[in-house]
């Protein structure tokens, strides 16, 4: 189901029948104006908690059936699978030091060693914003949900990207990635980094999809620049 989704007040004997963290699912599709988005935000919390894909797919078939009397859709199924499949893949990427799909540097290991060179550069002359900075490499096309494929498609696009960046940051710089469409360079701001990124921008112009390469600036602290990391993670 497609368009902006509204929802509509269940009754009260309809709502008992709802599985927990389904109740915005089913008024979503009581109101039948498209219930993909709740869908998507509840497979995520459920993965969060534990939820077997199973349970999560046994809930959505209850919910539908409590509230509009048949199976959910495809497009509904669908959504939850893959928000399911990728929350999963997220919590498992923040347990490990390198991301199991694409072999680049988790989040996790990337907020790690930042905050190393926080921590080595705080009784130094230098400060950290003026000594290193983020290379970030985005896909903009490649959100999930607004190009065709999978999340293995879009991992494999994030590997390119990543042996592309491996060739012109060669030594000790981390590069992982930022969730589904991004990785990022940890490296320091000397006098080849502006060659680097030309560099790396033309290299990356005869690949056949979309990119975008900036420089992002560190915050002061090391609590700013792991709440900058999140940000930078967020499709």
């Amino acid at each position: 189901m497609d368009g902006p989704e509204a929802t509509l007040e269940l009754p009260e004997h309809v709502r008992t029948r709802i599985p927990a963290r389904f109740e915005a699912v089913g008024e979503a599709l009581a109101s039948g104006s498209g219930s993909t988005r709740a869908c998507e935000v509840a497979a995520q919390a459920l993965a969060r908690d534990g939820a077997s894909l199973d349970e999560v797919l046994a809930g959505l078939r209850a919910t539908a059936q409590a509230t509009i009397g048949s199976d959910p859709d495809f497009a509904d199924t669908q959504t939850m699978c893959v928000a399911w499949s990728e929350a999963t893949l997220a919590y498992l990427h923040q347990l490990s030091c390198e991301d199991p799909l694409t072999g680049l540097a988790s989040l996790s290991h990337v907020r790690s060693r930042i905050s190393e060179l926080y921590r080595a550069r705080a009784h130094g002359s230098r400060p950290l914003q003026e000594s290193h900075g983020l290379i970030v490499i985005d896909l903009p096309d490649d959100r999930p949900g607004e190009v065709e494929g999978d999340s293995f498609s879009r991992a494999m696009r994030l590997v390119r990207l990543g042996e592309r960046a491996r060739a012109v940051f060669s030594g000790e710089e981390t590069i992982g990635r930022l969730g589904t469409n991004r990785i990022v360079v940890v490296a320091q701001r000397d006098p080849q980094l502006g060659r680097r990124v030309a560099i790396l921008r033309t290299m990356l112009a005869i690949v056949e999809f979309p990119t975008r390469v900036w420089i992002e600036g560190l915050p002061s602290t090391d609590h700013a620049a792991a709440m900058l990391l999140d940000e930078l993670a967020r499709p």
